[in-house]
């Protein structure tokens, strides 16, 4: 029953809350949405990621002549198919506007040239393991050929991007490994080159409205750190004797799970917060 095909997002799952992984993928619960609930921060970050999408597919080669009339025109397309409400769309719109700018002026100032633009491309990569052949899945925000012939790995983030520290520990594995997967040629619509540069896009929409962020150091021995790390994970919970914890590291835990209720969270800090009278 253990899961043999993960992304990368799940694998940083696996990384900070195993429990998470163990009630998702192999119990199969699923939390439901909450009744007439309003949309929140994920479905902004659904609807920017889709209206980005939908830019980079109709201009692959290159910005066009107006990138944020273009930006803007997609976004509007993105809204109005989701059936955004209009209490909604008037608090989310504006941010998409200042979004639609920042990344304009970046088109229209050639940084971010490239020969090929490549957006929501998927990839996998397969690794031995001692129980059978597990598979690492992707689904890069955007993957560009450069000028140079290097490729550069971006991720959109609507949030707050992973901290330099949760990268170099291992515990924000996701753009390393899309870099390994690249590296190994495991997108197949992206032509085989080196990675050069990996970066989160903050897309926040306030003051700034955007910011990149590059992961420091050589992509290539970021993934290749990685991937040794992803095999000696699954290495590790192949072993029968592995158990799924809860929050192993709670410093790194991710701030919310569906499962923390039923992994006893609260009651198990609770406890540890009364000393050993309460354990």
């Amino acid at each position: 029953t253990r899961p043999r095909r993960l992304s990368v997002t799940q694998v940083e799952t696996w990384m900070r809350d195993p429990y998470d992984l163990y009630a998702r993928r192999i119990l199969e619960l699923k939390a439901l949405d909450p009744l007439d609930s309003d949309p929140g921060a994920a479905e902004l970050g659904i609807l920017v990621h889709r209206a980005l999408e939908a830019y980079v597919r109709a201009h692959a080669g290159g910005p066009p002549e107006d990138p944020e009339a273009a930006l803007l025109a997609c976004g509007r397309a993105v809204f109005e198919a989701e059936g955004t409400p209009p209490g909604v769309r008037a608090f989310w719109w504006p941010r998409f506007v200042r979004i639609a700018g920042w990344i304009a002026e970046r088109e229209s100032s050639g940084t971010t040239a490239a020969r090929r633009r490549f957006a929501e491309v998927e990839g996998s990569l397969e690794l031995a393991a001692p129980h059978d052949t597990f598979t690492l899945k992707a689904k890069a925000d955007r993957i560009d050929l450069t000028p140079e012939g290097t490729l550069t790995i971006l991720d959109y983030k609507t949030g707050m991007p992973p901290s330099a520290k949760a990268i170099e520990l291992g515990f924000a594995p996701q753009l390393p490994l899309e870099a390994a997967i690249a590296e190994a040629g495991g997108f197949p619509k992206v032509p085989l080159a080196p990675v050069a540069r990996l970066e989160f896009w903050r897309l926040s929409g306030a003051e700034p409205a955007g910011e990149i962020r590059p992961v420091k150091d050589d992509p290539a021995v970021r993934a290749a750190v990685a991937l040794e790390g992803l095999e000696a994970l699954v290495a590790r919970f192949d072993d029968p004797e592995t158990p799924y914890l809860a929050r192993p590291r709670p410093k790194w835990a991710g701030r919310f799970s569906d499962y923390d209720h039923l992994a006893r969270v609260q009651e198990w800090a609770a406890a540890e917060d009364g000393g050993e009278a309460e354990s």
